[in-house]
């Protein structure tokens, strides 16, 4: 059987990349197509070759492959996966789009229907200063020819997994198709548990607006008895500094080393964006530590909040400093209830052992399915008509 594993983009190392590992581990001869593959640190790829779209050579590709967005489309229907048994998309832009065939069972891993032209197209029109003006009517009507093209596209994918039960949702909402769940993979046995906590909390993301990691320094520095510790780095950078006071640590990019530190010695993490799962949470769990999040999308599935049996963290309601603070305080009051042993417990259900067992199975059945139902197409036929399997073979003539 050959496999093909199509993946949107290869530029950085995240979450998604993750996922696009632990799907090579279970497929390890499968040949790779992106639509841009400048990734430094391979890893994930396992030694595997990458094909790669027109794309790739298109001029500034590594640093602006994003202003490609009108092509994509046109570039992932380029690829010539006639001759694979099984297809595999990892996807949250257009790497479910690929053409396949009738004789091809195509699955596709969505870590999201398209945000910016979806739900989400409002948000990031006004984040990119796009909401008003002849330059956000070109953004919209791009958005509204990619709306129209990654529905139909999804009519070619005949399995969606989701990878949460928030996604499941979207994708229902976006296409009308139901997708089975199974949780990203996180390698939680590279986190040791810690059940000695220090006096500070801790956050850790890309500082990109939807983590509003503004938000969270704007709220501690409202509360100067509290530490908080800033672990990352990108556009944002400017606003956390202008927005920190002297309780606030900012120690930009560390390595994996120094950011594990911080998350099993921390009081608690603290997250603000609304993710489809987020990683990081389970990250910081597998270390013992609790979670003060918020309150929508995967993080609903992946913290057990205050005041349930057994917490591991602590929701807020809005995405606003006073909101963050009274979870805070609401955290503090019940520091007793968070066991780190069951914080721990708790991150491991989403293991990578996990993922892949729950995807090799899933495949697996599909794939006996769709061989199964392939050989019963293969009927007798009488004249030119196959005859389905129980159909009457003679009919009495009209009188």
């Amino acid at each position: 059987m050959k496999v093909a594993i199509v993946h949107d983009w290869l530029v950085v190392s995240g979450g998604a990349e993750k996922v696009l590992q632990q799907i090579i581990d279970c497929y390890p001869n499968a040949d790779i197509f992106t639509l841009v593959d400048f990734l430094e640190d391979r890893t994930c790829l396992r030694n595997r070759p990458v094909h790669t779209s027109f794309i790739q050579k298109l001029p500034s590709a590594k640093k602006r492959y994003r202003s490609y967005l009108p092509l994509m489309p046109l570039a992932i229907e380029q690829f010539d996966l006639s001759g694979y048994d099984l297809v595999i998309s990892s996807s949250y832009a257009v790497a479910k789009g690929v053409i396949t065939g009738p004789d091809q069972l195509h699955i596709s891993y969505m870590h999201s229907p398209i945000r910016y032209a979806w739900d989400l197209q409002h948000q990031y029109l006004n984040e990119a200063g796009l909401s008003k003006g002849i330059k956000s009517l070109l953004a919209r009507g791009l958005l509204h020819y990619i709306r129209g093209w990654d529905a139909r596209s999804t009519n070619g994918v005949d399995h969606i997994i989701a990878n949460s039960h928030f996604i499941s949702r979207r994708v229902k909402k976006a296409y009308r198709r139901d997708a089975t769940v199974i949780y990203p993979p996180v390698d939680v046995s590279a986190f040791g548990m810690r059940t000695q906590k220090e006096d500070f909390y801790v956050t850790a993301s890309r500082m990109v607006p939807y983590k509003r990691i503004d938000m969270i320094v704007k709220a501690f520095s409202m509360t100067p008895e509290r530490r908080l510790v800033v672990i990352g780095d990108g556009p944002d950078m400017h606003k956390v500094r202008a927005a920190a006071g002297p309780n606030i640590t900012i120690m930009g990019y560390q390595s994996f080393e120094v950011l594990r530190d911080h998350l099993q010695r921390a009081r608690a993490f603290v997250y603000a964006a609304e993710e489809d799962f987020g990683i990081s949470i389970i990250e910081a769990q597998a270390c013992g530590t609790p979670v003060i999040t918020f309150g929508r999308g995967g993080a609903l599935e992946t913290v057990i909040g205050i005041p349930r049996e057994r917490p591991t963290g602590v929701f807020f309601k809005d995405q606003t400093p006073a909101s963050l603070n009274e979870a805070v305080s609401r955290f503090e009051r019940n520091r007793h209830a968070f066991d780190p042993r069951v914080c721990r417990e708790n991150a491991e259900r989403f293991s990578s052992e996990i993922f892949k067992a729950s995807l090799s199975s899933f495949i697996d059945m599909r794939l006996a399915r769709f061989q199964s139902d392939a050989a019963a197409d293969r009927r007798p036929v009488h004249g030119d008509v196959a005859v389905p399997k129980g159909a009457v073979e003679s009919v009495e003539p009209l009188e």
